[in-house]
């Protein structure tokens, strides 16, 4: 048995979780989830029907991990040997800026993907403020730093990569210079093409 259990669908936010599975090392059996027909054994893992979704099989017992971001912070603390963990000096921004993209920047994508963004006197209730405020602060960010630690990839950069990535894939986070380029840097890692390939795969398996 493979040391993980990854419950995904290739056109899904598993598209970041993969990408973690392979910057870890992490030796994992894929179980593709089908929208309308959801495995029980999924479902008893996280009953609330999501993907990614990845049950650790360890010595002690079966654990279950979901959300991507949590996925990914997980996958750097099992798996210490591929260096994407924080040091002392880099926690705060780790921290910081994973929790950032899982908050305002996913928020802000979503909400004007979906057209349904505060107005300006909803903002102080919004987590993201506005869509311009959270992507303009990421984009200082990226501006003045090569990865969200500084000069060396972490984990972090995994899940704050893939929302850039995905917001500029499809046209709702604009072409920043920054953010482009720290989106280029992203896509040049091996792990990513690994991963990416599998998933591009499994979509165009699906259109067929």
């Amino acid at each position: 048995m493979a040391d993980y259990t990854f419950f995904t669908n290739p056109m899904s936010r598993g598209q970041i979780a993969r990408w973690a599975l392979h910057e870890a090392g992490a030796d994992y059996e894929q179980v593709l989830v089908d929208w309308k027909d959801k495995p029980a054994e999924f479902l008893e893992a996280n009953p609330m029907g999501k993907v990614p979704t990845i049950v650790h099989h360890a010595d002690d017992r079966d654990r279950v991990v979901t959300e991507a971001a949590a996925i990914c912070l997980y996958l750097a603390e099992m798996h210490p040997e591929a260096k994407l963990l924080p040091n002392d000096g880099e926690m705060a921004e780790y921290y910081r800026w994973t929790f950032f993209a899982s908050g305002p920047i996913e928020q802000s994508i979503t909400s004007r993907a979906l057209k349904f963004e505060p107005k300006p006197e909803q903002e102080m209730m919004a987590g993201w403020g506005s869509f311009d405020r959270a992507i303009s602060t990421i984009e200082e960010k990226l501006a003045e730093d090569d990865w969200i630690c500084g000069e060396r990839f972490t984990m972090a950069d995994v899940y704050v990569g893939s929302q850039i990535d995905w917001g500029m894939t499809f046209g709702i986070i604009p072409p920043l210079p920054p953010l482009v380029a720290y989106a280029e840097r992203c896509q040049a890692r091996p792990a990513y093409k690994a991963a990416k390939a599998i998933d591009g795969k499994l979509i165009e398996e699906m259109k067929k």
